[in-house]
């Protein structure tokens, strides 16, 4: 990729490189894989730097999001776990919610 191009990239966000202390940029493969996704997007797909950036944030949300839900998933999980341990525990002596009818004595 020519190095105008590449600063162009990083004035958009669309990468963020890291920097030496001379000011020069350091691309991680995690940053390559990003270009070559950026290149694949304009080359092959036909869209525009607005449209990948728009994507690029949507999958960054979207990643996001899953965490968020993935976090949610297995606290359930152990409320679940956490639950079926305190029902073990009261047994027998748990409330019982059976009807019983209550005729008296006669």
């Amino acid at each position: 990729m020519h190095p105008q191009t590449l600063r162009q990239y990083d004035r958009l966000g669309l990468v963020e490189p890291a920097r030496t202390p001379g000011g020069g940029r350091r691309y991680s493969a995690r940053d390559v894989s990003r270009l070559r996704e950026i290149q694949r997007l304009s080359q092959d797909e036909g869209v525009n730097l607005a449209g990948i950036k728009r994507i690029m944030d949507l999958e960054r949300e979207v990643h996001a999001i899953r965490a968020e839900a993935q976090a949610v998933v297995e606290e359930l999980q152990r409320a679940r776990a956490q639950l079926a341990e305190l029902r073990a525990i009261a047994g027998p002596f748990g409330r019982s919610t059976d009807i019983v009818l209550w005729r008296g004595e006669q």
